[in-house]
């Protein structure tokens, strides 16, 4: 039986394959640990064959993403002064091939693809940590927290932060409906139940305050794009003035009570300062990329002794600008914000001068909900994580945009014009 190249990688023609792919991406990406090595392979395994059906098109010019890969590369040289080489070298490769992996994903899957597959994946990551799932007791506060399939309740608050946002953005952003407008109604309730379950802080207060941002979005999507402008920065500046006011007046407290946290924000407030002191040792290039948390070097020994840390793995500053500057430094620092504030900036302008950008609207949030979590976690800084695949997708898609509508206006001729109203469009429904 021959299978037509456009059902794996043509836009718009690949819904099936690229559901289903992202959707066991994401499974991998939440129990790789558990299920080894093979996992990991299987995801490989969605990406990179898809190279040998047509490489031109699945990769494209990687020229055009040097800031995107700027980081990884970085991360790979750092082997040359890593205090740990062998598991820095290591760890930057299979990170530098989880960006192309997601830089491949970019060029043959479009939004709603992405959208419907987070959602599809998303549900089936919790409802394995529903039926699977144990309580953990935490030594730090003395209480006992659902943490699912997972070692940890803020990963999976992670997914359901993820679950009830790609539901939202799937139904108010893209505008899905029939048995996609079912499946997203029946992912998101899912999911909410899990973030209250879950207890975790991080993940109830960003999806509040993401889901609030893509009701902003939707908003500002049914004005003209001058008007949107004046509106977003209306917005923003009140939103400043808000959150000052609410600090000042003791919100944090207030909100920090709510969850049973203290002003430490059990233990990190310590861990960031043990962190600014391992950072200042080697400011500029760092101790090497994933070459701190290693069993037998003495700080990070001491740090899991003192976070009760048993396994003696599996555990970071919970900061991803701290954790980057100490294993990378300030230059490592530097690359990695500017992947991530280019592509939040990008779909942001995007959203606000495009008449239609749906597309950016929902990468746009995915972009936010990365920036608000890299204060207390390091979602965008280790592979096989769906934090930095999501990242990367959306960085990425900056760059095809602007080679598509580039591609667009160069070719003007009577038998382009024949041709674009005879194929469907990439990423709207026939």
């Amino acid at each position: 039986m021959r299978i037509a190249k456009s059902s794996l990688i043509d836009q718009g023609r690949n819904g099936a394959y690229g559901t289903a792919a992202i959707a066991l991406s994401l499974f991998v990406f939440a129990y790789s640990a558990r299920f080894g090595q093979v996992s990991i392979l299987a995801y490989y395994a969605l990406w990179l064959p898809l190279v040998l059906i047509d490489y031109r098109r699945v990769l494209g010019n990687y020229a055009r993403y040097s800031w995107i890969f700027a980081f990884a590369v970085f991360a790979c040289l750092s082997v040359f002064w890593s205090a740990a080489p062998s598991l820095t070298a290591r760890t930057a490769v299979q990170y530098l091939s989880h960006v192309v992996c997601a830089l491949i994903a970019m060029r043959i899957i479009d939004v709603r693809t992405l959208s419907r597959g987070a959602v599809l994946g998303t549900g089936l990551v919790l409802v394995y940590s529903l039926l699977f799932g144990v309580y953990h007791l935490d030594p730090l506060d003395g209480g006992y927290s659902f943490v699912g399939a997972f070692a940890s309740k803020n990963q999976l608050g992670f997914y359901a932060s993820l679950g009830v946002y790609f539901a939202f953005a799937a139904v108010f952003l893209l505008g899905e409906r029939r048995h996609w407008l079912v499946l997203s109604g029946g992912v998101a309730l899912l999911a909410a139940y899990a973030l209250v379950a879950s207890q975790s802080a991080t993940s109830v207060l960003t999806t509040a305050a993401i889901v609030a941002v893509a009701l902003g979005v939707r908003l500002l999507q049914a004005l003209r794009p001058a008007s949107r402008r004046n509106l977003f920065l209306a917005g923003l500046i009140l939103a400043i003035a808000g959150a000052f006011a609410f600090l000042n007046a003791g919100g944090a407290d207030l909100v920090l009570g709510a969850f049973g946290k203290d002003s430490t924000l059990t233990g990190r407030t310590y861990l960031w300062q043990q962190g600014f002191e391992a950072a200042r040792a080697n400011l500029f290039f760092g101790i090497g990329y994933q070459a701190y948390w290693v069993q037998g070097f003495s700080e990070a020994e001491r740090l899991w002794e003192e976070f009760f840390i048993g396994s003696r793995s599996g555990f970071h500053f919970h900061n991803t600008f701290i954790e980057t500057v100490v294993e990378t430094g300030l230059l490592g620092l530097a690359l990695l914000c500017l992947v991530l504030l280019t592509t939040i900036l990008g779909h942001l302008r995007r959203v606000l001068t495009r008449t239609v950008a749906p597309d950016s609207a929902v990468l746009f949030g995915v972009a936010a909900l990365l920036a608000m979590r890299a204060f207390v976690e390091i979602d965008i800084l280790t592979p096989y994580h769906v934090g930095s695949f999501l990242l990367y997708f959306s960085a990425g898609k900056l760059t095809e945009t602007r080679r598509a509508s580039h591609a667009r206006s160069a070719d003007r001729s009577p038998m382009a014009y024949q041709r674009a109203v005879a194929e469907p469009i990439a990423g709207v429904p026939s």
